[in-house]
């Protein structure tokens, strides 16, 4: 594995330009389950009876129950190495923008100043009649489902099963992906869809692609040019280390030149 972070960070190193692609694998460590796999989200609720716009407009209370759960595990988590470690690469100009499919926002709690939301964000509500936007704190989940002053169906701002990726989040994502140099995969499956499109369409466009992930993906072997079966939180720092060290090399060897 050594050899392959080596590269993996001489890769980030001479990148012009580094996305980072995250998924729910990359807040393990935060303490909210991932999705899929034994103990994912969806083992215990099924998505389609829960996390779909159809079920939540069918039955927002029962939707809004296990969401309320959900929440408690967000709420409370905080960035773990992973994250700080991606806030690092940022300092060290070894990455552009994170385009990250969880809602948690503990990239921006880790200091990422540059963050896609491309699934929403939990920390955010949104009325499905007027479309006002609250944050979390602002609406009281004592009697539920909670409503707007207009009357409306309040609901969390994240893109439910059945709905479009947000107009602005799509097109920012793409813009990253196909003008990037590198895309560094960090903890996602690769199997929901149009976010799995976005390894692809910045290989498409040239880009070297970097997959870290405990699992193989559908990007293994096909789409990843790079791929290691780690977790980011034990990878990423290290990472970091070796890109600070090409980086200083680097300058030092320009220094020397002027």
């Amino acid at each position: 594995m050594l050899e392959q972070l080596e590269k993996i960070a001489e890769i980030l190193a001479a990148s012009p330009s580094t996305v980072a692609l995250t998924g729910a694998g990359i807040s393990v460590d935060s303490g909210i389950p991932a999705f899929r796999g034994s103990q994912g989200l969806w083992g215990k609720y099924d998505p389609m009876e829960y996390a779909s716009i159809d079920a939540f407009q069918r039955d927002p209370v029962r939707v809004w129950a296990m969401l309320n759960e959900l929440d408690e595990l967000v709420l409370t988590a905080r960035p773990n190495r992973a994250h700080r470690a991606l806030t690092q690469l940022e300092a060290l100009g070894a990455l552009d923008i994170v385009v990250t499919q969880n809602i948690d926002g503990l990239h921006q709690e880790a200091g990422s100043r540059a963050v896609v939301e491309f699934h929403g964000s939990s920390r955010r509500l949104v009325c499905l009649d007027c479309g006002q936007v609250l944050g979390r704190n602002e609406m009281s989940m004592d009697t539920l489902p909670p409503r707007c002053a207009c009357g409306g169906l309040i609901k969390p701002d994240v893109v439910f099963f059945g709905e479009p990726i947000p107009q602005r989040a799509l097109l920012a994502a793409m813009a990253a992906a196909q003008g990037c140099s590198a895309m560094l995969v960090v903890g996602t499956s690769a199997v929901v869809a149009p976010a799995s499109h976005l390894p692809i369409l910045a290989q498409s466009a040239g880009a070297t692609v970097i997959e870290i992930n405990l699992e193989p993906t559908p990007l293994t072997g096909r789409v990843a040019d790079v791929s290691i079966r780690a977790d980011g939180s034990e990878v990423l720092p290290v990472l970091v280390e070796m890109v600070g060290r090409l980086k200083g090399m680097a300058a030092a060897n320009q220094g020397d030149l002027a």
